[in-house]
């Protein structure tokens, strides 16, 4: 075929142009699908960190929040409570917790970053059951202050380690949390994060 009469730099030009707006039009239809693969607004909130604000919170008290659907627990224990730790340590499934059950920054006998400010998911990992505080020692539920849960008979210490031998198999879980002061403990959220870059 020959190439005599064809203008080469106008069929560049066409092809150029037809192909960008061929990418505008994919673009333009692509644009909805990929905004329905993300999250709604509704969905990130229900997921949103939780702030907590501890400094009306006496010794020995409990506070209850939300965060992602699940009542999460502040307890600000005694001096006397923390004693019973060690006392109970021998009686428990997991008094090291070595099981995946806090974050690694709260792999501790206290389970928690501040010994006194336990924070935790308050269900018990039986069958989800909400269990009950007890923050002393009721004769035949506990021996010692911590969590019992009715339903089917759990015992939990003041750290939410588990008890042997109970239909609960493991320690309570201790979500994502950091301290933004004193006072307030933002849920959902490991140290470190939120925070602005020095």
């Amino acid at each position: 075929m020959s190439k005599e009469g064809v203008d080469v730099g106008k069929r560049r030009f066409l092809t150029t142009a037809t192909a960008a707006v061929g990418g505008v039009g994919a673009a333009f239809v692509a644009t909805p699908f990929i905004k329905s693969w993300m999250p709604s607004a509704r969905a990130r909130a229900a997921g949103a960190p939780v702030e907590v604000n501890i400094a009306a919170l006496e010794e020995g008290a409990l506070v209850s929040v939300t965060w992602r659907g699940k009542p999460v627990w502040v307890v600000r224990r005694t001096p006397e409570m923390l004693e019973t730790l060690d006392e109970v340590a021998g009686e428990l499934a997991d008094p090291d917790s070595k099981a995946e059950q806090q974050p690694e920054y709260c792999q501790n006998k206290y389970r928690s970053i501040k010994e006194p400010v336990l924070v935790m998911v308050g269900i018990c990992t039986h069958l989800g059951c909400s269990p009950k505080y007890r923050p002393e020692a009721s004769g035949g539920q506990l021996d010692y202050p911590g969590f019992f849960c009715p339903c089917h008979g759990s015992h939990y210490d003041i750290s939410g380690r588990v008890y042997a031998s109970q239909p609960a198999p493991l320690n309570m879980v201790v979500p994502p949390h950091r301290y933004e002061s004193d006072d307030l403990i933002v849920v959902g959220e490991d140290p470190g994060q939120g925070e602005e870059a020095a």
